[in-house]
């Protein structure tokens, strides 16, 4: 026995070595330590990070290395993961099981990331915007210029030593920002570019205006600059007084340049108005040549430039600021410096005061702790009439504390009390901040605490569970204000910090974040889909009135396995975890909705039923089959490539029996120009693309008129001479003829201008009411094929 043991001891000491070796691969395959970053990284430092290493581990610089084209291709499939939002949304809820196989299966060259890759990552004056914080920025109170170039492009790599001289030329007058379109084309398909570099300028709640000149610095800067619509005012002894008044009145002060001649000093208010365009202070000038005694009141006796902070007076001593510099920055930078601070509100003043009104509040952590930029909100967010204050939790630890406040952030306060807010989570740059006050307020997500969880409540909630520090979660948040404006009244939206709650999330089995869930009385059902707002819609949408049936196996056995001949199952076999499944889950919910009432669509998860998977002979996810025919005919499966809700739709109706018939020259002369019925047909040609996807459509619309309108098809390759005939020049054309008695032309069908099928029947019955009740009643259709 002892030597038996002996000689066994190596076999399990080799089998603990693998192991730990399969262990320690395991650990080194995390993307997010391949990279070096944390699990909170932003797009850019895991782009930064990621082209640090492709400088080194590139098989280029490793000839020698027969391993570096493998241990680069798991850093490159790392970086194609983490910097795309849903696929690193997945990988940290499912791990690389998830994802598909082809991320990262190809990388450029050694040249490519040290020259092509990032052209503005180390830039500070440009602002580089992604899909999750674009938004934020052109729907925030400043102008943004912004380049969409891609890193393939020489046109891009030419301009970019320009663009950085315009970034530094417009610093502090507008936002100058870049769009990585490699990284990002989701977000440049969206809005449309189509060619590099594309140079737009954007105004908050205006269409985005394209430069199309020479791309020298002047011209950009001179095209930019015809956007700022600051208002100088001439200022004279009989508005003088007054204009200055109403500023104070509203808390906005004056700068003023006194012209002692037409020259530079003059002409220099312009610029400083330029840099002030936000609406900090009004801007003004006083002509002292012909002002004399106006300028002596103001103690001026030669060209100055002053600030006169709401309340100043030249009786109050240094209240009224004499500028020394007439760089607009500098300007800038003393106004910012002397514009009031925010409202400090105590426990008691802060309750009373964001229950009547919307407050923005900055929760700080000791005196002047605030960004000195904040103090530019109270400009930006007076016409939304939002107020603006501040809340130090040194001083009022108890309040903090009890809206589980522990550090500096910003919240919204909606007017509706103190436990109706939102904290931001987004960038602290002013211009997200923005966006966020003006989005939250008309929004209806609360952020959420144990004291408030819906966990009982009768009325429906959408729970966001959500870490701060990640990026999908962040991207997510905008989405679901978006969703809560469209479901006010019908559903409450809510989110929960997992970093602050972790019992709570713990309790649901959070386990990868965002994770969102409804929960409609005892009910909770997980989101699976995209993180959008329509997505979130169509989820919702499904759970009311659902358009895919759960099958298990007992019910697939009975309603799919024990359909009737003139049934039609479409059937999707998936796994959760499976990231092809997922992306598939929304475009299969949105094609069941667009088939009910001709083809019933339902779903397995062969994770909980794997056995019963297995004896169904599936082997891979998703799969997509189609029972048609009865019991004894054997299932379709879905070979196309293209797994969209209208692809999958087509292959879909393509197994239910035809509802329109084919004419001949013959047919068509008996039928639709002699006969007695209404019709309505499709002229087609079968090579013609449009024609194939219109078809199952038509066969839609078929349908949905029998018994009131025949429908037809004519194949005009083959029958070109009655095509020609009837005018007929493009395809597929629909005509419908409609009966009125005496006998119809070829001509005389009338042309709809839609391939839509709920459209042209909706065309169809309001022609149809129009006509005689003699015509109608006389054209009552009588199917025969």
């Amino acid at each position: 026995m002892q030597m038996a043991a002996l000689h066994l001891r190596p076999l399990v000491v080799a089998l603990l070595l693998l192991v730990l070796v399969q262990s320690v691969a395991a650990e080194e395959r995390d993307f997010y330590s391949l990279l070096g970053v944390s699990r909170g990284a932003t797009t850019r430092e895991i782009r930064r990070a990621f082209k640090q290493l492709a400088l080194t581990m590139h098989p280029d610089k490793n000839p020698g290395d027969s391993s570096a084209h493998e241990k680069f291709l798991q850093v490159n499939r790392a970086y194609e993961v983490l910097k795309d939002e849903d696929l690193r949304k997945k990988y940290d809820k499912y791990g690389e099981k998830g994802l598909e196989e082809q991320q990262g299966g190809r990388y450029e060259s050694w040249n490519y990331y040290r020259y092509d890759f990032g052209i503005y990552d180390e830039d500070l004056e440009i602002i580089t915007l992604d899909s999750g914080d674009f938004e934020a920025a052109v729907n925030s109170a400043e102008i943004w210029f912004i380049n969409f170039y891609s890193p393939r492009c020489s046109h891009c790599h030419q301009l970019a030593p320009t663009w950085r001289e315009v970034a530094k030329e417009m610093d502090g007058v507008i936002r100058i920002g870049a769009v990585n379109c490699g990284d990002n084309h989701q977000l440049c398909r969206r809005r449309g570019i189509n060619s590099y570099p594309s140079l737009y300028i954007y105004r908050a709640g205006q269409n985005p205006e394209k430069f199309s000149g020479e791309r020298s610095k002047d011209t950009l800067v001179r095209f930019s600059m015809q956007f700022i619509s600051t208002v100088v005012t001439q200022l004279w002894h009989g508005n003088v007084f007054s204009e200055i008044e109403a500023g104070f009145s509203k808390g906005i002060g004056w700068l003023i340049t006194f012209c002692a001649n037409t020259g530079v000093v003059c002409g220099a208010v312009l610029t400083d108005a330029l840099s002030l365009q936000d609406g900090l202070v009004k801007v003004g000038w006083l002509d002292c040549v012909n002002q004399e005694q106006l300028c002596e009141s103001f103690q001026v006796t030669s060209g100055a430039t002053a600030l006169f902070p709401p309340g100043s007076a030249l009786d109050k001593e240094g209240s009224v600021l004499w500028l020394r510099s007439l760089d607009s920055r500098e300007i800038y930078q003393q106004v910012l410096e002397h514009l009031p601070e925010l409202e400090l509100l105590s426990a008691d003043s802060f309750k009373s005061k964001v229950a009547r009104h919307r407050w923005l509040i900055s929760f700080t952590f000791g005196e002047n702790s605030a960004f000195n930029e904040y103090k530019k909100l109270q400009a930006f967010l007076r016409k939304d009439h939002i107020q603006v204050g501040r809340v130090d939790c040194v001083m009022d630890s108890a309040l903090c504390q009890s809206l589980y406040i522990q550090k500096p952030c910003i919240a919204v306060f909606k007017g509706l009390g103190v436990h109706d807010f939102e904290i931001h989570h987004g960038k602290d740059a002013l211009y997200n901040i923005v966006a966020f006050a003006r989005d939250s307020v008309r929004a209806h997500v609360t952020t959420l605490r144990p004291e408030n969880f819906p966990s009982n409540q009768k009325e429906p909630w959408l729970v966001d569970f959500f870490a701060p520090w990640c990026p999908p979660c962040r991207a997510l948040l905008p989405e679901l204000r978006k969703a809560s404006i469209q479901l006010a009244g019908k559903m409450r939206f809510g989110t929960l910090d997992c970093t602050l709650h972790q019992p709570l999330c713990s309790q649901y089995k959070v386990q990868a974040y965002p994770t969102t869930v409804i929960f409609n009385g005892s009910t909770v059902h997980e989101y699976e889909g995209q993180h959008s707002a329509d997505g979130i819609l169509e989820f919702i949408q499904d759970l009311v009135q659902p358009s895919v049936v759960v099958l298990e196996p007992d019910s697939f056995a009975e309603r799919v396995k024990e359909r009737s001949e003139d049934e039609v199952w479409a059937v999707d076999f998936y796994a959760p975890w499976c990231g092809p499944c997922q992306m598939l889950m929304p475009e299969w919910r949105r094609m069941g909705r667009l088939v009910t009432g001709q083809v019933w669509v339902g779903s397995v998860d062969c994770q909980r039923f794997p056995t019963f998977c297995q004896s169904q002979g599936v082997r891979a996810y998703p799969e997509l089959r189609l029972y048609s025919g009865g019991t004894r005919k054997s299932h379709q499966t879905y070979n196309g490539w293209h797994r969209d809700a209208n692809s999958l739709r087509s292959w879909v109706l393509s197994a239910l029996p035809r509802a329109s018939v084919d004419l001949t020259p013959d047919s068509f002369r008996s039928l639709v120009l002699q006969g007695e019925q209404h019709w309505v047909l499709d002229f087609y040609a079968p090579w013609c693309g449009p024609c194939q996807h219109f078809a199952p459509e038509f066969e839609v619309l078929a349908r949905s008129l029998k018994g009131e309108v025949r429908a037809g098809k004519v194949d005009c390759q083959a029958h070109s001479q009655l095509c020609q005939s009837a005018g007929i020049n493009a395809y597929p054309t629909v005509r419908f003829y409609p009966n009125q008695g005496p006998q119809r032309s070829a001509y005389g069908g009338e042309y709809i201008n839609s391939r839509e099928a709920n459209v042209i029947t909706d065309i169809i019955r309001q022609r149809l009411e129009k006509l005689t009740p003699r015509f109608n009643k006389k054209a009552k259709v009588t199917e025969f094929y």
